[in-house]
Parts: C-alpha cells; sequence; structure tokens
C-alpha cells in the first residue's frame, strides 16, 4: 500500500473542503477520481502530494514513496503554452527532484528522457520547440517529463481537457499501457467520466466521499447512474 486515508479531510486556512474520506492506493492501481467542479478533488491532490497537510483525520505514506518518487502534471503546467524551451529539455527537466545539488544531468537522467520520448510515442519532435507543438503534442511531452519524476506514483489534475475526443481516448489508453507494463500506479483526476472506463478504481467525490470501490462496482451504482444523467450522458459507459 502506498497511500492511506482514514477519516480524512482537507481544506485551507482550518476550512474544510472535502471531508470523511477512506481510501487506499495500492501499487498498480489505476484510481480515477471524478466529482462536479468544487467537490474538492484538485484539494485532494495536493494533500496527496503533501501540499497540504490535513485538518482531520490521518494520511500516511509508505516509506518507499518519497517526494521524489511522484511525477505530477498540473492544469497549471498545462495552460502554460508558450514555453520557449525544446521539447527534450522539457522532458529531461523531470529529473530535476532526483538531482539534489547537483547541478548537472547524468547520463541515468538523460537515457531516461530518452525512453520517455520513446515511450509517448514523441522521439521524432526531440529537437523541436514545444510552442509550436498540437495541444496532443504537448500533452505527450508533459507526460513524459511527469513520467522522469515518477518511481512509484503519477498524479494526473486534468490532464487532457480541452482535446479532441479521439485524441483524449488516444492517450488513456497509453496511460493504461503505462500503468500496466511499468507498473506505475497512476491517479486521475478528470471531468471526462469516459476516463472511469481505463481506471481500476473509482473515487467519486461530493465534497465528501461518495464512493470507493473498483470500476465495474462503480459504473454499477446509482451514484454513477445519477452523475451521468447530471453530466448529460445518456448511457452508461
Amino acid at each position: 500500500m502506498l497511500i492511506k486515508g482514514q477519516n480524512v479531510s482537507f481544506g485551507y486556512d482550518g476550512h474544510i473542503i472535502v471531508k470523511d474520506l477512506n481510501f487506499s492506493v495500492d501499487c498498480g492501481d489505476f484510481i480515477c477520481v471524478v466529482g462536479e467542479n468544487g467537490s474538492g478533488k484538485t484539494t485532494l491532490l495536493k494533500g496527496l502530494l503533501r501540499l497540504i497537510t490535513p485538518i482531520e483525520g490521518t494520511l500516511s505514506f509508505s516509506n518507499e514513496l518519497n517526494h521524489t518518487g511522484i511525477g505530477y502534471l498540473s492544469q497549471e503546467a498545462i495552460a502554460k503554452k508558450d514555453f520557449p524551451a525544446g521539447v527534450f529539455e522539457i522532458v529531461l527537466s523531470g529529473n530535476i527532484g532526483k538531482m539534489k545539488l547537483r547541478p548537472f544531468y547524468i547520463r541515468t537522467e538523460r537515457n531516461n528522457a530518452e525512453e520517455n520520448l520513446h515511450r509517448l510515442g514523441i522521439a521524432e519532435l526531440k529537437n523541436r520547440c514545444f510552442r509550436e507543438l498540437s495541444g496532443g503534442q504537448q500533452r505527450r511531452v508533459l507526460l513524459a517529463r511527469s513520467l522522469c519524476a515518477a518511481e512509484k506514483l503519477l498524479v494526473l489534475d486534468e490532464p487532457f481537457a480541452g482535446l479532441d475526443p479521439l485524441i483524449s481516448a488516444d492517450l488513456y489508453n497509453l496511460l493504461k499501457k503505462i500503468n500496466r507494463e511499468m507498473g506505475i500506479t497512476i491517479m486521475i483526476v478528470s471531468h471526462d467520466i469516459e476516463a472511469a472506463n481505463y481506471a481500476t478504481k473509482v473515487l467519486h467525490l461530493q465534497k465528501k466521499q461518495l464512493f470507493f470501490g473498483s470500476t465495474e462496482d462503480y459504473l454499477r451504482s446509482e451514484i454513477s447512474k445519477k452523475f451521468f444523467v447530471e453530466m448529460g450522458v445518456e448511457k452508461n459507459v
């Protein structure tokens, strides 16, 4: 088990945003966190990244999960589309957390960046400028950067928002492949309820925990059916 929350609540300045969560993140999980805007999804991710501390309850981490073992792709990073840097430079920078006081990248880190470029299918973009790429290509570059940082866990906050559904589906399949083949645990927040199809577990929030369990059980639940209707989805995904 990598992370366990027991009756845990998160918020800011003593004000609780999301409360009474009981969940676990196990090695190899692919967890999709769903919920309406303002339901506490991003606040939960900040707690998992230890950017904020619990207001109530306990959040425990395994000894093998340290700060440099987590790759994170935030909404803020996605919004910055005008990076003047080259693709390889951006992907390589995912290793910064492992460098500590060392002022240069070592061969292992450069090889890691190369491998993740190939893994994301963007090796031919290595020498391109980031801001000249399409939206889908930019997401692949940022995912490759996050993978360079991830040793155990990859945390993604709305990584495919605004993309064409076909491009999003391709990237979800890519994440599923990374989860299975690399053994990287993935936790993803998404407004796109199709994302649940690619996950092994679902955590549904509405300022508190409405559901946590297998994707199969979630898709059969009344909670999911009600949520799909509210989101304007007429069929079960």
